[in-house]
């Protein structure tokens, strides 16, 4: 499904007069390259942060917030504070008790793919998981937006991400484990009011600590204002988390019996997992369109899902599903011209995480 997809858009898109593009302004006025670096980098940390707007501060009007009777207590200052202040006294507990998760789930794992014990010092990581959330917290504290949020926390993952991954970058998958599993816990101290008012704010931190946006703001900032690359990457951004919500919905609906280690496909912590690697797939990608080279996926990404996505109870074939039907939805929402530029890093990722790979190693 995978080859007739790439084969009908190569064939679809030769049918297409080329278009010439310059989103960002006239080619003949660009700005210096280093003013222009540093323009794609808040280019695309701007747009990231935008799809917060959808994605995390939709109006539901049966959320537990809309409908708390302490809803004015729990939005205000003096209530942001104290939702702060509660989970800054439980901070330390919740890290230990998530780090005894982590390991239980993935301790034989990073023995068995020889991970560099030191590389996932406990005393460390909570230290930085520490600082993250107080940075995060003091925000939220004075009324920071989840979309303000995603870009003023955006170098502080950044560089806690290129921490953990520049000797190993498989260490990165227990470290953002241990992060997730600490957000977890917090939220059992919160009351419903205030679990719904922080819960876009620990996606937008999971967000930073699992995908690698500061490295796609870094590579963005590699190309001139008049980069199709950069363009195409620009258009993408966007509709990443909308596509991201539909192969979520697809692939539940063609697996409604499938039960990963944290519950069937449907229910609502599995389904937000699935968004969210949903869009690190598709983040990955810009990747490697950004930098011109696979190498993001064959080091960090494929390693990863290799030693986590068993333990999680993921098959490969909803991968493998997961990645047809992404394909399918960027053919139908990008333009044929930014299209052909994902194309084949499309196609070698699906054929990276085809079955005739995972068949060989027996998985």
């Amino acid at each position: 499904m995978a080859h007739s997809l790439i084969s009908t858009a190569t064939e679809d898109r030769s049918s297409h007069n080329s278009r010439s593009k310059y989103p960002l302004g006239n080619p003949s006025s660009a700005p210096s390259s280093s003013q222009s670096s540093t323009s794609n980098v808040h280019s695309l940390a701007v747009l990231w942060a935008k799809k917060y707007l959808v994605s995390v501060e939709g109006k539901d009007e049966s959320s537990p917030l809309k409908n708390s009777h302490n809803l004015k207590d729990v939005t205000s200052v003096e209530g942001r504070k104290q939702t702060a202040e509660k989970l800054m006294e439980n901070l330390t507990l919740a890290s230990a008790q998530a780090w005894t998760q982590t390991e239980i789930l993935l301790g034989k794992e990073l023995r068995r793919h020889k991970v560099n014990p030191d590389l996932v010092n406990p005393l460390e990581i909570a230290a930085d998981t520490r600082h993250l959330f107080q940075k995060t917290l003091a925000a939220y504290g004075e009324e920071c937006t989840p979309r303000r949020l995603s870009v003023i926390v955006g170098k502080d993952f950044g560089k806690v991400r290129h921490k953990y991954t520049c000797v190993d970058r498989r260490a990165i998958g227990f470290v953002s484990m241990q992060f997730h599993y600490t957000g977890e816990k917090l939220l059992t101290w919160l009351s419903p009011g205030e679990q719904q008012l922080w819960k876009p704010y620990l996606k937008v931190m999971d967000d930073h600590m699992y995908i690698p946006l500061h490295a796609a703001y870094e590579a963005a900032g590699n190309h001139p204002d008049n980069s199709p690359i950069l363009a195409a990457v620009q258009h993408f951004l966007p509709i990443i988390t909308k596509i991201a919500i539909s192969v979520s919905q697809q692939v539940c609906r063609l697996n409604p019996n499938h039960k990963t280690y944290s519950g069937f496909l449907s229910e609502s912590t599995v389904r937000i997992a699935t968004i969210r690697d949903v869009e690190m797939f598709q983040i990955y990608l810009c990747l490697c369109v950004l930098e011109n080279d696979i190498c993001s996926v064959q080091r960090e990404l494929f390693p990863l899902c290799v030693m986590l996505y068993p333990r999680l109870g993921v098959t490969w074939g909803l991968v493998q599903e997961m990645l047809k039907i992404i394909g399918w939805e960027m053919y139908n929402s990008l333009s044929p011209e930014d299209m052909a530029i994902f194309l084949p890093y499309l196609r070698i990722l699906t054929e990276m995480f085809s079955g005739e790979v995972f068949d060989a190693l027996g998985k």
